[in-house]
């Protein structure tokens, strides 16, 4: 590292002294090559909504045609007007080109196209194809993409490929300008709404240039301010008016605002650090301090490149960060979302060591590779862990007919810090097989009841009587609610399904099976059978007649109270 943080000004000694001509693209094109080749060996990753949103887009590609869906599932656009990116997608393409093609598709562009976003606008801004652009790449991996929010993720990398090209409409004619944004602004709100907003923050730090001298000068700060001005407001026409026009908006469930914070400095810290999280925080802190070390180099070599007004953008992504809250609308995580946002801005307004001699060059392309390709190869390790857990549950899932109503549940470890099952949990410790269970929709035409039918997120509704017993966002709870009557209380306000689950629900299938529950171990109340056992995944016939003997509460629903 000290030979790349030397001064662009020394003499050269020689030949092999030139300045280097950097290339990424080689290194690029294997990452993405790498991404496709993950994809194709692993169809259920580890990733928290993936398997929700699978059996969502197979419904949309038209299983909802097929027995029992017609009587449980409906389609209704007018619920939502956001969020629906991926859904429009399958009810144009699914048919075309398959469910399992098209949700491999769009993982595989929910990984790619923020870190190609980034690089993308790093060429526009900086010219050349800099060793620092295959740094950008380590950012595929982040809190939000282990959590499987496809469309955000798509709506980040669309955000900067736009911003690209508002970058060449600048300083054109106005009309065309403000045309261009409106219809990118109908794109974004259309996939996330989350998007519109990253691609308004971009399009004002560029607007605001590369020095903020204009800050200095009324006449300059003037022009400035009707030019951000006119692009705010081309960005929020669409999304307005089609507010205005919908019937349905998120909510959190009739208890207004639903509001949850990060109130300490720690959440505030592990908030910020979901930029780079995946499975275990302490390796992806490893894997990404080369990169931090690069940029401390280059900025004490005065070899650093920053464009001012994506700095602007960058602080003030860092700050709504910060204080933006953790859940609101019915909408899990909406600080995770800004992180990552000003992760990407500030690897886009930097370019660090863009002079460098050969020999130097080569060290820091070697230090670039080995963080990006290490967390790569990490991640991809934690998707062939998982392939078993997979696998456990379409065995048990060949044991539940057609029509059936299937109650998910799971083993809550004690902890979660495991490296032999270091693919299970993320970010904060939140276990990513939680939505395993819905692969009953399309491997068994069973109903489960977490499927995401949220209002103001998704076209799906959920038809009576069906919706008596569905959430439209669910977590996985703990096996321990079934014979805990403190755990049950506390769980029925947003698990309706679990009352009178033995009428309600044919088979009950528990996830993390192979892992003691911390409340009841392995135990099961009675008039259970179990019928399928896979290890990692459980599946039991729930006997439709109550047992005469008491309910026997094990001892360790103590500790659920």
């Amino acid at each position: 590292m000290n030979r790349i943080a030397a001064p662009v000004h020394a003499v050269a000694a020689g030949p092999e002294d030139l300045i280097a001509r950097q290339d990424s693209t080689i290194a690029i094109a294997v990452f993405i090559a790498l991404a496709a080749a993950l994809i194709v060996l692993f169809q259920f990753p580890p990733i928290l909504d993936y398997a929700n949103h699978y059996a969502r887009i197979w419904l949309l590609s038209g299983g909802i045609g097929e027995q029992p869906f017609p009587e449980i599932y409906v389609i209704d656009w007018n619920r939502t007007f956001t969020n629906v990116g991926i859904d429009l997608l399958a009810v144009w393409l699914g048919p075309l080109v398959g469910a399992d093609r098209l949700a491999r598709a769009l993982l595989f562009l929910a990984i790619v196209l923020p870190p190609l976003g980034a690089i993308g606008l790093h060429r526009s801004l900086f010219g050349g194809r800099h060793y620092w652009q295959i740094a950008m790449l380590s950012f595929a991996w982040c809190a939000t993409m282990i959590g499987g929010f496809i469309n955000f993720q798509i709506g980040l990398g669309m955000a900067f490929f736009l911003a690209c090209i508002d970058l060449r409409l600048q300083g054109g004619n106005p009309f065309w300008i403000f045309a261009w944004r409106l219809a990118a602004a109908v794109l974004l709100t259309v996939m996330h709404i989350f998007s519109l907003g990253f691609y308004i923050a971009i399009v004002c730090g560029l607007e605001i240039s590369w020095r903020i001298d204009i800050l200095r000068s009324r006449v300059g700060l003037a022009r400035l301010t009707g030019r951000l001005a006119s692009a705010i407001s081309a960005c929020a026409l669409p999304p307005l008016a089609l507010y205005l026009r919908t019937a349905a908006l998120p909510d959190a469930g009739g208890s207004g605002l639903g509001l949850a914070w990060n109130d300490g400095l720690i959440l505030i810290l592990i908030n910020l650090v979901s930029a780079i999280t995946t499975y275990v925080p302490l390796v992806d802190v490893v894997l990404i301090l080369p990169l931090i070390l690069i940029c401390t180099r280059a900025a004490r070599a005065g070899d650093m490149q920053v464009h001012a007004g994506l700095a602007v953008t960058a602080c003030g992504l860092l700050l709504l960060s910060c204080i933006s809250p953790r859940h609101a609308l019915g909408t899990g995580w909406i600080s995770w979302r800004f992180p990552i946002m000003t992760a990407l801005v500030a690897m886009a307004m930097v370019c660090p060591f863009a002079n460098l001699r050969r020999r130097h060059a080569l060290s820091l392309a070697l230090i670039i590779n080995l963080a990006v390709f290490g967390r790569a190869g990490w991640v991809g390790w934690n998707w062939w862990l998982a392939e078993k857990d997979v696998a456990a549950v379409e065995t048990v899932l060949r044991k539940v007919p057609a029509g059936a109503a299937v109650l998910p549940l799971g083993h809550e470890p004690e902890t979660a810090s495991s490296l032999a099952h270091s693919n299970r949990h993320f970010a904060w410790g939140l276990d990513t097989f939680r939505h395993l269970p819905t692969l009953a929709v399309p491997f068994s035409h069973a109903f489960v009841p977490t499927l995401f039918t949220a209002k103001g997120k998704q076209p799906l509704s959920i038809l009576p009587p069906w919706s008596e017993i569905a959430v439209p966002e669910g977590n996985l709870v703990s096996i321990g609610v079934l014979s805990c009557p403190a755990m049950m209380r506390e769980y029925e306000g947003f698990t309706p399904y679990l009352s009178d689950w033995r009428r309600r629900f044919n088979f009950i299938l528990v996830a993390n099976a192979d892992i003691p529950d911390r409340y009841v171990g392995s135990s099961m109340p009675a008039g259970l059978t179990l019928i399928g056992d896979a290890g990692f995944a459980k599946l039991y016939a729930i006997d439709k007649v109550m047992p005469a003997e008491p309910l026997s509460i094990p001892a360790g629903c103590a500790r659920a109270s």
